[in-house]
């Protein structure tokens, strides 16, 4: 399959997204891209600002956003789990979760890992099932009323401290839900779009087959027919061999030149079943209406005695596809009447018009005994693809042995006023 065209800036999409588009995707780990570099760069920055501040800010005298620590040992040790958590920020695209989890504890009290406990949870959140993130949301919120109550701020009272942390909390889950929620429709949309590019390949390899098939058929016909013809003409000279001269030397011609036509048709046949591209196919015969004299004299050439009743209104307005499903029957009968009736005289009749349809039977007296020299093999097929061919154009098909015994095939095809 054909796979979708890779984007023109691939480095503009998370890793998570380009690694979809790689040819390798199911086997490997997305790697960062460009975005991914710059967005974990810009967190870590800003995480080691965060840690920077909080820290000076803390040994102030006079601290703005939270109460300082006891000792200032406490206010070291806070610095170096805030650096800490700055640099598990470049791990955090591999293992979210357990990061986050291994980091629950420093919400209790840490001050400095703020925002990058805050850009753990927030990559949770839009890499792992809803499910996890709430979880690990309620045990933020228990933390953050923990957190409050140690680490109070000097300018507002406990609960507006704790309604805060509640309000960052979910903010943060919502935006991380929505991230979620549109890389999971871009991942979608590009599952539909293959899913239909595999289906329009699967529509065209089935035109394909079904057009292949078609040519098969047609070249079945002909092939039944020239090889019927040169099996009556060989039949006819290994029964009379004291033939005369001129005889001999027409039968040997009409036999050469039927074996040549046969092959010439099975070279086309095997062509369009190998041919791969849509244009390369040998284009089959494509016999009309008008071609059935020269079929049925191909017959009597042969021996064959066919009787003609031909009384179709306007033959030459004959639509093509309903010339050729005529000729295709007739030749089908003729081809019968040779493998099994041999010696049986045949009769063709064609009638009706536009508006009344093309009424095509062709008739033959039912043989007695086995032939002579052993029936002529068949595939079995022929009447099965024109009992197809007639129902595609909407026809009727009956054969079959009639009240009088004979064997009969008579098919009644649509003719458009």
């Amino acid at each position: 399959m054909t796979s979708l065209a890779v984007p023109e800036h691939p480095w503009l999409l998370p890793g998570a997204l380009a690694g979809a588009v790689s040819p390798d995707a199911a086997t490997r780990r997305p790697r960062r891209t460009t975005r991914d570099w710059a967005v974990d760069t810009l967190a870590f920055l800003l995480s080691l600002l965060w840690v920077l501040f909080v820290t000076a800010d803390a040994l102030s005298p006079d601290p703005a956003i939270t109460t300082p620590l006891p000792h200032d040992w406490m206010t070291g040790v806070d610095a170096l789990l805030g650096l800490a958590c700055c640099g598990l920020l470049w791990l955090r695209r591999r293992w979210p979760l357990g990061l986050a989890v291994a980091t629950v504890p420093l919400t209790l009290f840490s001050m400095a890992s703020a925002i990058p406990l805050v850009i753990l949870y927030f990559t949770v959140v839009v890499h792992r099932r809803t499910a996890v993130a709430v979880a690990l949301t309620g045990v933020g919120l228990v933390t953050n009323m923990v957190f409050s109550w140690l680490r109070p701020d000097p300018n507002m009272p406990y609960w507006a401290t704790a309604a805060w942390g509640v309000v960052i909390s979910f903010a943060v889950l919502a935006w991380g839900m929505f991230v979620r929620a549109r890389r999971q429709l871009i991942v979608s949309l590009r599952d539909r779009a293959e899913r239909a590019e595999a289906e329009q390949q699967l529509r065209v390899a089935q035109a394909r087959h079904l057009e292949r098939t078609r040519i098969a058929r047609e070249m079945h016909d002909v092939l039944a027919h020239r090889i019927s013809l040169l099996s009556l003409h060989a039949g006819a000279l290994e029964f009379r061999p004291d033939a005369p001269a001129d005889e001999v030397a027409r039968a040997a011609g009409v036999i050469r030149g039927s074996a040549h036509a046969a092959l010439q048709d099975l070279r086309e046949v095997i062509g369009v079943l190998r041919a791969e591209g849509d244009g390369e196919a040998p284009e089959p015969p494509q016999p009309t209406l008008a071609d059935l004299p020269a079929l049925i004299a191909e017959s009597r050439t042969a021996g064959v005695r066919v009787n003609v009743s031909d009384t179709v209104a306007a033959p030459a307005d004959v639509p093509a596809a309903l010339g050729r499903a005529a000729y295709r029957i007739v030749q089908e009968g003729l081809t019968n009447a040779r493998k099994h009736a041999a010696g049986a005289a045949v009769t063709v009749d064609l009638a009706g018009g536009p508006g009344d349809g093309l009424t095509v039977a062709i008739g033959n007296r039912w043989p007695v005994g086995a032939p002579t020299g052993g029936e002529l093999p068949g595939a079995g097929t022929g009447l099965v693809g024109i009992t197809e061919r007639v129902t595609l154009a909407g026809g009727r098909l009956a054969y079959g042995r009639d009240d009088a015994g004979d064997f009969r095939l008579a098919a009644w095809l649509p003719w458009p006023a």
